[in-house]
């Protein structure tokens, strides 16, 4: 992602506090240099465990730190973690409290519009307020519902309507906060038309499924004057990393498998995935694999 474009805040993948604080914290908190700038997104819901894992991502040198308060999984829901504490808006306060009373980074919130019990604007509106009170100045809002029992994450995902109009109210009803618009954007014309109204916008699975998306974003959003980086160029200078991530005893798998993506839609693209997915496990030469897939991509 870094490789595609130099200017979009990354984010980790939810990461516990008790995975953190009782679990192998070096392999949570590690990343490339060349991530920058990265934010750590957090799930938790005890005010002094975030604050200690706070310290720790600004310690490893983390830009911000973002409490995910919008993951509808029946696993983190039963550890008072994610969308559920959308209920417990005084809670999710307290843990940004504790959090920016902890480090300097920035401490931000990632949430939904509401859960099901709790959907009307003005459990939104409680609970946008609540939290700004304590100093949390940017909210990244997921234009849905969660719907805490019943459905799956990825049903989570696509079934309750996505509703940008009431993320947009938070907008007007708001304007000293940072609003950034996450939900459904499958393309940089979609994000160019919602930056008219939102502060900026976070995309989910489509930066993942189409990784590729993110090629063009520094020079269309950013204004950046560089030429945008083709499919071959960034798997070339992706080799370096995988070559230290081998050597440091690193398996192929960990990198390839989030890099399949980048040959959607094109031609070749079936080849490229079967490569990198079924015969990179096959090989004892795996980075010879890895070439052999790269120039699939030449021209593209």
């Amino acid at each position: 992602m870094r490789l595609l474009s130099k200017r979009t805040l990354l984010y980790t993948e939810m990461v516990t506090t008790g995975a953190l604080l009782r679990g192998d914290s070096s392999r949570f908190l590690a990343y490339d240099q060349s991530e920058h700038p990265i934010a750590l997104q957090l799930g938790g819901s005890t005010p002094h465990e975030l604050a200690a894992c706070a310290r720790l991502a600004e310690e490893a040198g983390y830009d911000e730190v973002n409490l995910n308060v919008g993951c509808p999984s029946d696993r983190v829901q039963n550890n008072m973690i994610g969308a559920c504490l959308m209920a417990h808006p005084q809670l999710v306060a307290d843990c940004i409290k504790a959090m920016r009373d902890t480090v300097s980074i920035p401490v931000t919130v990632k949430h939904r519009i509401g859960i099901n019990g709790r959907d009307s604007y003005a459990h939104l509106q409680e609970f946008v307020t609540t939290v700004k009170e304590v100093g949390c100045n940017s909210f990244t809002v997921h234009a849905r519902i969660a719907i805490l029992e019943g459905l799956s994450p990825k049903q989570n995902r696509e079934v309750p309507p996505l509703r940008y109009d009431v993320a947009a109210q938070l907008v007007n009803d708001f304007p000293d906060l940072e609003v950034i618009l996450n939900g459904g954007i499958k393309t940089l014309e979609d994000a160019q038309m919602h930056l008219k109204t939102f502060d900026g916008v976070m995309l989910g699975r489509e930066a993942y499924h189409n990784p590729y998306l993110l090629a063009s974003v520094d020079q269309s959003i950013f204004g950046d004057s560089s030429p945008v980086m083709t499919r071959h160029q960034t798997l070339q200078l992706l080799r370096p990393y995988i070559e230290n991530h081998l050597a440091t005893g690193g398996a192929m798998h960990h990198i390839t498998r989030h890099i399949l993506g980048l040959s959607q839609g094109i031609k070749g693209g079936r080849r490229f995935r079967q490569l990198l997915s079924v015969d990179v496990h096959k090989s004892s030469e795996p980075l010879r694999i890895f070439d052999q897939a790269t120039e699939l991509l030449v021209g593209h």
